[in-house]
């Protein structure tokens, strides 16, 4: 299982009529089972990237391909939960064949059992994400893709929550691509690291992690922090 994604331009026309160029030609690959990071500046094209790699819009140059009948999970940045609807009937809604047992375990894992029958309005943002990560690992994924899920979270839960996102992806093989402005959340979670740069956004350093995500330590993580700043400052 693969996903390819060639992007050869994508603009935009403005309102007075001028053309604004928001992706320049980029080019990744990522297998199944592989976790890709998209790290760049605000404004920089993440966002629309991402709604061409999910067939959101088709206004591009380029290609993209995901496997046949590939299943798609998403976490947004804001966990888009319908408020008149419960939690479970919020994941149900997007995995309408989930099982009980399935669900039972996720509800379990991200500590939701108590919180089944309440409705949006009466969860933390904390919660909410725990939600919105319920209902993309419902669908059983075969793509995954998690735009910025820590933002706004204290630094206690945000790890909290990037440890279950992490035991979460490696419970099934899936391809998963996420968007962070985080280095400590990318070197934790991620297998190979794209950086952005400014609007147009391009590639303009792909940097593989060849330590398994589990076997990190944070003597590890500290040396990959260590040689990530000094290919930063190399390409200055």
């Amino acid at each position: 299982m693969r996903l390819e994604v060639e992007i050869t331009g994508k603009t935009f026309k403005s309102a007075a009529g001028g053309t604004h160029e928001v992706l320049a030609p980029l080019k990744f690959a990522l297998q199944s089972g592989e976790v890709g990071v998209l790290i760049g500046p605000s404004g920089c094209g993440k966002s629309t990237m991402l709604r061409i790699i999910l067939g959101l819009d088709d206004d591009f140059g380029g290609h993209v391909a995901r496997p046949p009948e590939a299943r798609i999970g998403m976490v947004f940045q804001e966990p888009r939960l319908l408020p008149w609807r419960s939690v479970e009937q919020n994941v149900r809604l997007a995995a309408p064949d989930v099982t009980e047992a399935k669900l039972s375990e996720l509800f379990r894992f991200l500590e939701l059992d108590a919180h089944r029958n309440h409705f949006p309005g009466e969860l933390s943002l904390g919660l909410a994400r725990r939600v919105a990560l319920a209902r993309a690992f419902a669908v059983e994924p075969d793509l995954l893709v998690l735009d910025e899920p820590l933002a706004s979270l204290d630094d206690a839960l945000a790890g909290r929550l990037r440890d279950e996102i992490a035991t979460l992806v490696a419970s099934r093989p899936m391809m998963t691509l996420l968007v962070t402005h985080s280095l400590d959340d990318a070197i934790r979670l991620g297998d190979r690291l794209f950086f952005l740069s400014p609007r147009p956004a391009r590639i303009v350093q792909d940097v593989p992690i060849a330590i398994p995500r589990a076997m990190r330590s944070e003597a590890d993580l500290g040396r990959i922090r260590a040689e990530l700043a000094a290919l930063q400052l190399e390409s200055k």
